[in-house]
């Protein structure tokens, strides 16, 4: 039985009279049917109208949070209507929300202050920035230049002279970055030259900042941290000073009055600072791996090394005594004794395909060196032609490496050297035998042991080994599954070295929750979370407070499973606080104190509205805003409709959406169309608020929409996700078929006996997959840059959820091997230089098709890469491929032309 959370279903109810009324004028609003929704040019044009929306037809929702810590207080701006802002001030010690004055109050009061003013065109009174000193009761700002003061009890605004302003920083507009993944560790000095404190706040690769402690005025914080992270200086009113990228190793930042910060380059470097130098995002797209995992979070203090029981073993060549140096030679390891240049070459046997890549972790007493022995992957190589370079007449050659489920691949093995007796020690390594990767290394402090973490090829198996001198091996932490661990997703890992803790993310009571372990003993100590929903990251991990901060899905059970809710909860998990509560996906800002949140929720159906909580416990302190609509509803914007229904096994639901088009007629029948992801990585179906998106533009052409997150899926219960296990063919159809039934019989609109689908990589293949496998069901499908057979995509990926080895499943799941059933239409697109999925695997369906005789449409777009689908060109092509085989209409006709 899989999780059977539920949510009240939405509908669009129309009263008896409008019913009524359509009935009675059925006879005359019949005839013009086929002048409505059916792809007409008018149709395109309002299709281009809605694409076009912006959130500027949005009111109360652009909201920016200045924090006043030392009143217990903040003020905001928000815009009220098009070109009006109204500023309040928030008293969080009692809750209350009370108006400053509107941009238009400024403006008039100003004006009537300076004539000069009067006469400007820029003087508009929106955006100001306001300031606090001692007194909470006068606020500062500057308006064109001018400084004034507004006494909040008198509610007058006066004119100050410059010299009256306070001392405080001056805010900075600053581009917010994320952090690069490096593995370089460097040092980074922070010196603050201001005359009050700030604060420094890691911005990690998801855009979040956390707080990484205060710099008083005229102090100093040495950070230790990796090349490409990025790190925010804010005042501690919430102030935006800086931004810097660390870049090299003993970096030094001033951070100053009047440039923001001054990089100091040590003499000895010979290169330049380079700012907010980022690699390609997508560098690792074509690797056999996922990016790895260095884009931890820097080193935050919080024991002393000499009180821990364990600490990070860090690869160097030199010992921690300073006598011995390891180095590589002729593939071999050599230990050179520094004082006598003695040198021992170890017996162990290494070559170019079994070598040691110079990676070395000495033992705290410098008694034991751990080398790591590396077996190289092959080399895949898959080849593209450009057929039309812009540079040049004739084709260009491509090639990349890129291994596929069932290559070899990079294998590390470590071995552990007695370096007084100059010979290895041995071990059984059937406990980490088959390495996908072998990482996080650590010694104990007293070097009893050497530790690290071992994911089994296959994913099935992911463990923390200990090493002992003595030859001995154990399992620390054992973690098996009988499908697979979700290691790319889910999996999170923490050392607590100080205590010999172990934070740990697992699924084994069926939903993906934390866990603490005894290093020692390796005995789960506590469980800290459990429940029907899920852990879905752990972002902060305090050491001192012994908590956890962490993002949780369905932890609300009333409210949709897949909303990102915020909590934090101590080790024991005694102490379990949600921080967020309003019924919506969830984006939240701290305060500089960590005091208080702001958050603001949203969904498709709700405009965002923000409230203050409490970080502590959770408490609602005072509601901000809630978003006005009304601009854009007037429109004829439709909201869209969350629905579920359950799924498969009759007990689970299942949760999508429902788009209908802005001349919606409930009397009409309507093509349904899917747009589809059933990438088991993620879920898919939109959360939060927007207005725009291309799936629902597509509605103005006469459709209804829909977007769906079968089993197989993620953020569910571990069984909901297990359904994709070596099954990914499965596209958790059998519950979209039922959803898409049950949307029906609640919407009579909806048309089942014509049904497209469409959708890109992933979602290429299940769009494929719909019509070669579900014909019944689905009639059209447009499928972009599918990987539609999982033996041709990259490794990781299929080998995470398809399992390893290759087996039958593979080949019998492929939409290579489906093509011969196909019934209905097919679009197949591809870019030619698609470096995420191999074009290959879309022209081996065309392949099988020929064979089989069927009929099918193709694009191939010379120079396009992965995506293609998702360009002006190729939505262009899909909408109208749909219209055709949908309507049975030309794109654009004219109908009383009947052109």
């Amino acid at each position: 039985m899989l999780d059977s959370q539920s949510e009240p279903r939405h509908t669009i109810r129309f009263s008896a009279c409008a019913r009524l009324w359509c009935i009675v004028f059925a006879s005359v609003l019949l005839p013009l049917a086929s002048s409505w929704g059916q792809g007409t040019a008018a149709d395109y044009q309002r299709m281009a109208r809605f694409e076009s929306l912006g959130s500027d037809l949005l009111d109360r929702t652009r909201l920016n949070p200045h924090w006043l810590s030392a009143h217990d207080a903040l003020w905001y701006e928000i815009d009220a209507a098009p070109d009006q802002s109204e500023y309040y001030w928030v008293n969080l010690s009692t809750g209350q929300k009370s108006l400053l004055f509107t941009s238009a109050q400024l403006v008039q009061w100003a004006a009537d202050l300076d004539p000069e003013l009067a006469n400007s065109d820029s003087l508009n009174g929106r955006a100001a920035k306001l300031l606090v000193s001692d007194s909470p009761q006068q606020v500062f700002l500057m308006l064109q230049g001018q400084h004034f003061v507004f006494d909040r009890d008198k509610q007058t605004l006066a004119k100050v002279p410059a010299t009256d302003f306070p001392d405080v920083p001056v805010e900075r507009k600053v581009e917010l970055k994320t952090s690069g993944a490096s593995d370089e560790r460097v040092n980074l000095k922070f010196q603050n030259q201001l005359d009050v404190s700030v604060e420094l706040f890691w911005i990690d690769p998801q855009g979040r900042s956390r707080s990484y402690g205060v710099v008083d005025s005229g102090q100093s914080n040495d950070m230790s941290t990796y090349r490409s992270h990025v790190w925010l200086v804010r005042s501690r009113d919430g102030l935006n000073l800086a931004l810097v990228e660390a870049d090299f190793d003993g970096q030094e930042v001033n951070i100053t009055a009047n440039e923001g910060i001054e990089i100091v380059v040590p003499r000895t470097m010979r290169r330049q600072a380079a700012f907010y130098r980022r690699g390609n995002p997508d560098s690792n797209a074509d690797s056999g791996r996922p990016s790895p995992n260095n884009s931890s979070p820097p080193e935050h203090p919080t024991t002393s090394p000499s009180t821990a029981l364990v600490q990070p073993a860090r690869s160097q060549p030199r010992s921690p005594n300073g006598q011995w140096e390891a180095s590589v030679q002729d593939y071999r390891v050599v230990l050179r004794q520094l004082d006598s240049e003695r040198e021992l070459v170890i017996d162990l046997p290494a070559d170019a395909g079994n070598y040691f890549n110079g990676q070395f972790f000495w033992s705290p007493d410098s008694k034991f060196l751990v080398a790591l022995q590396e077996q190289p992957a092959q080399s895949h190589e898959v080849h593209l032609i450009e057929s039309s370079p812009r540079d040049q007449l004739q084709p260009k050659l491509h090639q990349l490496d890129y291994l596929k489920p069932g290559d070899k691949i990079r294998q590390v093995q470590p071995h552990m050297i007695d370096v007084e007796r100059g010979t290895p020690i041995s071990f059984d390594n059937r406990s980490f035998a088959n390495p996908w990767s072998v990482d996080d290394f650590r010694w104990a402090a007293d070097s009893s042991e050497f530790s690290f973490r071992y994911n089994q090829r296959g994913h099935q198996v992911m463990r923390v080994i200990g090493l002992r001198p003595d030859g001995s091996t154990r399992i620390i932490v054992d973690e098996v599954s009988d499908t697979f661990i979700d290691y790319t997703g889910k999996f999170f890992v923490d050392y607590i070295d100080s205590t010999g803790e172990i934070l740990w993310t697992s699924q084994r009571d069926g939903w993906n929750h934390l866990y603490l372990f005894d290093r020692q003993t390796g005995q789960v100590k506590n469980q800290i979370t459990s429940g029907p929903w899920v852990v879905r990251e752990v972002q902060h991990v305090d050491q001192q407070q012994r908590r956890i901060w962490f993002t949780a899905g369905g932890i609300h059970p009333d409210q949709d499973p897949y909303h990102v809710h915020y909590c934090h909860v101590d080790f024991e998990g005694r102490d379990l606080v949600v921080m967020t509560g309003g019924d919506g996906n969830q984006e939240i800002r701290y305060s500089p104190d960590q005091k208080y949140l702001v958050a603001t929720y949203s969904r498709v159906d709700l405009p965002p509205a923000s409230e203050v909580r409490e970080v502590a416990t959770g408490r609602l302190v005072c509601e901000l805003e809630r978003g006005d609509w009304s601009r854009l509803l007037a429109t004829g914007w439709q909201p869209p409709q969350r629905f579920s229904a359950k799924g498969r096994d009759g007990t689970t639901d299942i949760f999508g959406v429902i788009y209908r088009p802005s001349n919606f007629d409930p009397q009409r029948k309507y093509p349904v169309i899917e747009y589809i992801y059933a990438g088991p990585q993620g879920a898919f179906v939109p959360k939060s608020f927007a207005t725009t998106r291309w799936e629902k533009s597509l509605c103005e052409l006469g459709f209804i929409v829909v977007q769906i997150d079968g089993m197989g899926t993620n953020y569910r219960s571990k069984s909901f996700h297990d359904v994709c296990w070596k099954n990914l063919g499965d596209g958790g159809f059998p519950d979209r078929i039922l959803w898409l039934q049950a949307a029906a019989r609640m919407e009579p609109a909806m048309d089942l006996t014509r049904v497209g689908i469409f959708g890109g990589s992933a979602g290429g293949q299940n769009a494929a997959g719909a019509v070669l496998g579900f014909g019944d069901h689905y009639h059209v499908a447009v499928a972009d840059c599918g990987c539609h057979d999982n033996r041709m995509y990259k490794i990781w990926w299929n080998e995470q959820w398809m399992g390893w080895p290759i087996e039958e499943h593979y080949a019998q799941q492929s939409n290579v091997t489906m093509a011969k059933n196909l019934k209905g239409k097919l679009f197949l697109i591809v870019g030619e230089l698609d470096r995420n999925v191999d074009p290959a695997s879309t022209m081996q369906v065309v392949d099988a098709l020929v064979r089989a005789d069927k009929d099918f449409d193709l694009l191939v777009v010379p120079g396009g890469g992965h995506g293609v689908g998702s360009s002006p060109y190729g939505l262009r092509r899909t909408a109208d491929y749909f219209v055709r085989h949908l309507w049975q209409t030309e794109p654009r006709h004219d109908p009383e032309s009947g052109r």
